[in-house]
């Protein structure tokens, strides 16, 4: 049981002007640091306004992305590097052995990492801000029961259960049933991406981006069967202007290879040990400085310790 906020909940139509504050905030500094747009959000990250914390402070969490939808013209296919890689994570996932699910167990995944926080201060000053994402997770595998939610020792029951999932929230089950053929699990993914990031859309992400960061959600946040994981491998190696990094850190402090894409001064990167090629974790890298940090900085960064099918919620084997 959480306990009661130290401040009253404010009325919503206090709550929308402050959301509103905070978007022209946000508008305001990065085109003041930045010839391009405003920032959106994509993907599980998102963006995420406190409602009320305490002393009246707000905060934002956040990914980031800029620019205009879809991807730029003549975007050149995935690298012959990257799809070397991404083959081989496929053959390595495939090889994987089969682990027999049944109804009542759990899907567990441990994280640890970090993302972007713009949080306005009393003073009305914007400060960028480090949260913690270490955290482990249980959600049933046929989305029947409340996920289990473990952070900083604590454990919570998310409100309402998954049922069957989506591509957002995904349960083992829903993973299973996807395309294990590449190009029709792309097409299925692609299709998602296009309704809410193509033409058209508020969204500035576009629909080649969005899949490759649902791709690589999928892949970090979900336990799925080694078919299922190997095809979307190679869904990925589908994707334009998907590319390789040498050499990259995920936030458990491992050395490993990547598969990156860029999209408007930040790279996504999917990290993979380079003798096994497991895939370690995921991190997002500016190219550009802007109101977010320096070239180089690392916005977020999350990486995968420990996951497996359990027998009970609060269970780690």
């Amino acid at each position: 049981m959480l306990p009661p906020a130290p401040y009253p909940e404010p009325a919503p139509r206090r709550v929308e002007a402050r959301r509103e504050h905070f978007l022209t905030e946000i508008d305001r500094q990065a085109r003041s640091r930045s010839p391009r747009g405003a920032l959106r959000s994509r993907g599980r990250w998102g963006l995420a306004l406190g409602a009320a914390v305490a002393a009246g402070a707000a905060v934002v969490v956040l990914t980031l992305n800029f620019g205009s939808p879809g991807a730029p013209p003549n975007v050149p296919p995935a690298s012959a590097a990257s799809v070397e890689l991404l083959e081989r994570a496929a053959l390595a996932a495939a090889t994987t052995p089969q682990t027999k699910v049944r109804a009542g167990q759990y899907s567990y995944v441990k994280t640890v990492g970090h993302t972007s926080v713009l949080s306005e201060t009393k003073s009305g000053e914007m400060q960028l801000l480090r949260e913690n994402e270490a955290m482990e997770q249980w959600t049933s595998v046929d989305g029947s029961e409340q996920t289990l939610q473990r952070k900083e020792g604590n454990d919570k029951l998310l409100p309402g259960t998954p049922g069957r999932g989506n591509l957002n929230a995904p349960t083992y089950n829903f993973l299973a049933a996807l395309p294990t053929d590449p190009d029709l699990l792309l097409k299925q993914i692609r299709d998602d991406a296009e309704k809410n990031h193509g033409a058209g859309s508020d969204s500035t992400t576009g629909p080649d981006q969005e899949a490759f960061v649902t791709i690589g959600d999928l892949l970090r946040d979900g336990v799925s069967p080694p078919e299922t994981t190997a095809a979307l491998y190679r869904a990925a190696a589908l994707i334009p202007g998907v590319d390789v990094v040498p050499d990259a850190v995920d936030a458990a402090g491992r050395k490993g290879i990547a598969v990156a894409r860029t999209h408007d001064g930040e790279r996504t990167e999917w990290i993979f040990d380079k003798s096994t090629a497991r895939l370690l974790g995921e991190r997002t890298v500016l190219l550009e400085d802007n109101a977010w940090g320096k070239v180089g900085t690392v916005v977020t960064s999350v990486a995968v310790i420990g996951s497996g099918i359990v027998d009970e919620a609060g269970r780690t084997n």
